[in-house]
């Protein structure tokens, strides 16, 4: 294939990648505003797409955040490449903190508590409801019952307090960066429309230039 890779790289390397891109999140951090500021459209709908992907990252919905980031854009009229490209506002550096901003406004909201401390316990509880669905899954198959304790404990402490609790700062988050995008895209679309217009008004002297000395031939 034309495309594909000359030399595949190394299962550790593609999930070390992952959670450290090879240029760094500092490289990738700004070409993925480079991209946002190079698509079409007005710098509303730009802004909106990214609204959309900005929220979705403070859904618990891990691993469907580009289709869901896709229908609200698609929903409220934004940009849907924006949309996706806005995903990577959540990533191994910030998803620690919207989980746990996400966490205790929902707690806060529902009248139960969360406590920061207590990593070992909601590590336990991610690995309880994934040992209950493979469980699960082998019980279609064999003649174990199935077993959904840990699934409602995950559910109720954690999935949807975070579901809840994700609303408030996702829209907080999400306008926030709606309003600061609006005026750098715009700006930057009038400097990337000067400079086209510039190497056109070259192209075109430039041209005329060309074109004196052959109309002044007898």
């Amino acid at each position: 294939m034309v495309f594909k890779r000359r030399d595949k790289r190394p299962f550790l390397q593609i999930v070390a990648e992952i959670f450290y891109p090879r240029g760094g999140w500092k490289r990738a951090f700004y070409y993925v505003r480079h991209r946002l500021h190079r698509l079409p459209g007005s710098p509303e709908f730009i802004a909106r797409g990214i609204w959309c992907g900005v929220f979705t990252t403070f859904t618990p919905f891990y691993g469907l955040h580009f289709f869901i980031a896709a229908f609200l854009a698609r929903l409220l009229s934004g940009n849907i490449l924006a949309a996706l490209l806005a995903t990577f506002f959540g990533n191994p550096l910030t998803y620690l903190p919207i989980g746990i901003a996400s966490l205790k406004t929902g707690h806060f909201l529902l009248g139960t508590e969360f406590h920061e401390g207590a990593h070992q316990s909601l590590a336990a509880k991610f690995a309880n409801a994934a040992a209950d669905l493979w469980h699960n899954f082998w019980s279609l198959f064999d003649d174990h019952e199935p077993d959904w304790h840990g699934l409602k404990i995950f559910y109720d402490e954690v999935f949807y307090p975070y579901m809840i609790g994700g609303i408030l700062p996702g829209i907080l988050a999400a306008t926030v960066m709606y309003y600061l995008s609006v005026p750098v895209i715009r700006a930057y679309q009038k400097r990337r429309s000067a400079r086209v217009q510039k190497k056109i008004a070259k192209a075109v002297a430039k041209a005329a230039r060309a074109a004196a000395p052959e109309k002044g031939k007898p």
